[in-house]
């Protein structure tokens, strides 16, 4: 048998890494995070504590990858050739792409909403990710370095430049923030979305798309 390349190795540690997260994302969801140890992970991944410290620094670090991760799936499909400007049609792109990681994913999104909805780990995630207490204060404060505030850069810019077409009446923080409310909504009831309510979610898109595109 050949020795493995470095590639298999990294494809090895990549599979290890992403183990440990989806059992850490799981434990954090249904124990809570400061109740969950890294004993507790490295146990239910089947690895060692010491073999865990190899892969995260800490049980804090391992957080921050699993939101990174989940925040990078999003980002990738949002302005798509990154040239800092959304257009009407790149944002619609984006919003079903999203519905659709939401309707493929529902046990990972679950488990993601009910992780955030812990105080300490949205403090954590708002600290880290936005720099700022809220999507519509890192709206109108854009602190640059921060993933999300950088998204969120982009997309206010988006519906100010709507002002010249809607007139002197057309509130664009408003807007933006009826918006987001909006899509959280979304997000948080479609990933318990029961079958026989299916036939409305690509109605809701279209309906969330004919609002704000």
């Amino acid at each position: 048998m050949s020795p493995r390349t470095p590639k298999q190795y990294e494809e090895i540690r990549e599979e290890k890494k992403t183990l440990i997260m989806d059992v850490a994302l799981y434990l954090f969801a249904n124990e809570g995070f400061y109740a969950t140890t890294i004993n507790n992970i490295a146990k239910h991944a089947g690895i060692s504590k010491g073999l865990m410290y190899n892969y995260f620094e800490s049980k804090e670090d391992l957080l921050s990858a699993i939101i990174e991760r989940s925040v990078s799936e999003i980002y990738k499909h949002f302005d798509l050739n990154r040239d800092g400007y959304l257009t009407e049609d790149e944002f619609e792109f984006f919003i079903r792409k999203i519905s659709r990681i939401l309707n493929e994913k529902q046990t990972f999104w679950r488990l993601f909403f009910q992780v955030l909805m812990q105080n300490e780990v949205r403090e954590k995630f708002l600290n880290s990710f936005l720099g700022t207490e809220s999507l519509l204060k890192s709206a109108k404060e854009y602190k640059e370095g921060f993933f999300i505030s950088n998204i969120m850069k982009i997309i206010t810019e988006y519906f100010v430049r709507k002002k010249t077409t809607r007139g002197n009446d057309y509130d664009p923080y408003l807007e933006l923030n009826m918006f987001i409310l909006t899509l959280k909504g979304f997000a948080i009831t479609y990933i318990y979305i029961d079958q026989d309510e299916e036939i409305y979610y690509e109605k809701t898109i279209n309906r969330i798309i004919e609002l704000y595109k």
